[in-house]
């Protein structure tokens, strides 16, 4: 068994889009990024490879790379996981702490949940999406920031 760690920030802009694990949230402001910026796709990749030991989001899709502009994060989260297993990898379970003072994720973590678990290839009872607050504190409770921990339990598997 393997633990990953994975954690991003974005800030908020306006006149971006909201995506948060795949699923499009309405809003007027989105998280700037150089890909579409999705925080929850991101950490979660960022913890299968640190499982992994193939270092971080930004050794493999660099901020510099034309390739990553704009791209849908799922496509970063299935590069990771085809890495994780070229290693005999395979993620068992996922753990997401979303932070953020606005909006307000509650109605929508259950769509996120299915679509990370979707993507993962997991039942999603091996899902847990959690919203949280920052009480007002830092760039996160200003409203100015969306940031996210993710925690990844991953086995060895046998090639067959």
């Amino acid at each position: 068994m393997r633990i990953g760690i994975g954690y991003d920030i974005h800030r908020l802009e306006e006149g971006r889009r909201l995506v948060l694990g795949g699923v499009e949230i309405p809003s007027p402001v989105g998280l700037a990024g150089h890909s579409d910026a999705d925080a929850v796709l991101h950490a979660i990749a960022d913890a299968v490879l640190g499982a992994a030991a193939l270092g971080d989001i930004g050794d493999h899709f660099p901020n510099n790379c034309s390739r990553w502009c704009n791209a849908d994060s799922a496509t970063i989260l299935e590069a990771v996981l085809k890495m994780a297993a070229a290693r005999q990898l395979k993620v068992c379970n996922v753990d997401v702490n979303v932070v953020a003072e606005w909006p307000k994720l509650g109605p929508r973590k259950g769509q996120i949940r299915a679509n990370v678990a979707s993507l993962l290839g997991l039942p999603p009872d091996r899902v847990s999406i959690k919203a949280r607050t920052a009480e007002g504190l830092g760039p996160v409770g200003r409203r100015e920031a969306i940031e996210v921990h993710a925690v990844v339990l991953m086995e060895e598997v046998t090639p067959q």
